[in-house]
């Protein structure tokens, strides 16, 4: 596997247009991209969006974009937590339309470790009470992103968002709180 500073390179090779560079970057992401994916769908059944499915949707999606620049390995990590947040939301959508809700239970916000099968309606729920946290406060929103779906750590989050570790606590906790009281509300 290849350090922090080979991984820069590539990923400003292929923001510089070089499109063979994705192609080098693959194998040198594509394990921790799995652990990150694989961590998001523990529990998942055999007949259902697989670990390998979810990096694969994520990264042709990312080597689709015409104009993506990432300045190091930490911020195309984040990029790729969005990347598959849209793909789990998608994903739990259309389960829900064919579910039609049956079902529902409400998240544990204890953990962060919750699977993804058999939540769909609550990760609609979850994507809903995210964009209304990004509209009081876009970091905190930001910051449970990159934690609960792309699976970065307190440091690795703090790295990305230009805050300290310590920032990262607090405003995980806080989101947290927030996430909790608005997932619990009734609707």
């Amino acid at each position: 596997m290849a350090d922090a500073a080979d991984i820069t390179a590539l990923l400003a090779r292929a923001g510089s247009g070089e499109r063979h560079a994705f192609d080098a970057l693959l194998p040198q992401v594509y394990e921790r991209l799995r652990r990150l994916a694989h961590r998001q769908l523990i529990g998942e059944s055999a007949h259902t969006l697989s670990t390998t499915a979810l990096v694969h949707e994520a990264w042709l999606g990312m080597v689709q974009q015409r104009e993506l620049a990432f300045a190091d390995r930490t911020h195309f990590l984040g990029y790729a937590a969005t990347a598959m947040r849209h793909i789990l939301v998608d994903h739990a959508r259309r389960k829900a339309a064919l579910k039609r809700g049956g079902g529902q239970r409400l998240l544990d916000w204890q953990a962060h470790d919750v699977p993804v099968e058999d939540l769909a309606a609550d990760l609609l729920c979850l994507d809903e009470a995210l964009d209304e946290l990004a509209g009081v406060d876009a970091r905190l929103a930001r910051v449970v992103e990159l934690r609960f779906f792309g699976g970065l750590s307190v440091e690795e989050t703090g790295e990305l968002l230009g805050i300290t570790a310590r920032s990262v606590v607090r405003d995980w906790r806080k989101a947290r709180a927030f996430l909790h009281q608005t997932l619990q509300a009734p609707t």
